[in-house]
């Protein structure tokens, strides 16, 4: 595994980019960002539910952010992302945001969302296996994630994937109406995932 000085330089492999994968008999495309996806991604992102957006770090469903988004993830080479399609459409998405430079060059924040049309087709495990791939090939030790304490599907399924609670942040998010939510943070130990690859089911397409 690199360490964290390697991770601040290596570059996450897109040569198994573009994929497709069975998602319960769903031909779904997986590929990293690319330039040309700021419409398509806006489109996902306004199409999300209020709620769910809790699960980004910023309101991607305004323009400014979805352009900023792609810039740190082709342009600067930063913010690792997985885009998931149908015919075309994106229908999930995942990153992966670490900070080489900052005192927790090791760890990775997985920020990972789902859009309802593709809801129990097995996608969000799917992506978090994507976003795994990637930490691994940037030499992180640590991942966490967090939602709000009321995504109880949400929670259960990287509970299943081997995360396990950590913190919960009092009153540590505020939506759109100013209602205050709950965190909770779950976090893994990358080194376990290096040894489970084939239950996670990572490098098998």
């Amino acid at each position: 595994m690199n360490t964290p000085t390697q991770a601040a330089t290596a570059a996450v492999p897109s040569a198994s980019y573009p994929s497709t994968i069975d998602c319960n008999g769903t031909a779904v495309q997986l590929d990293v960002i690319r330039a040309g996806d700021e419409a398509a991604l806006l489109a996902f992102a306004q199409a999300l539910p209020g709620q769910d957006l809790l699960f980004t770090w910023r309101d991607i469903s305004q323009p400014r952010v979805i352009k900023a988004w792609i810039r740190e993830a082709v342009e600067r080479d930063r913010l690792p992302t997985v885009l998931a399609r149908v015919d075309g459409q994106v229908i999930g998405c995942t990153s992966l945001i670490h900070d080489s430079f900052s005192w927790s060059p090791h760890v990775g924040e997985l920020r990972v969302v789902v859009g309802a049309q593709a809801r129990g087709l097995g996608l969000g495990r799917r992506l978090i296996q994507a976003s795994f791939a990637q930490a691994l090939a940037l030499g992180l030790e640590k991942l966490v994630a967090q939602m709000t304490t009321d995504q109880r599907a949400s929670i259960a399924m990287f509970e299943s994937m081997g995360f396990r609670p950590e913190a919960l942040l009092a009153g540590h998010v505020r939506d759109r109406s100013g209602r205050k939510h709950d965190i909770v943070m779950l976090s893994h130990d990358v080194n376990e995932v290096a040894s489970r690859l084939s239950a996670y089911g990572v490098g098998e397409d």
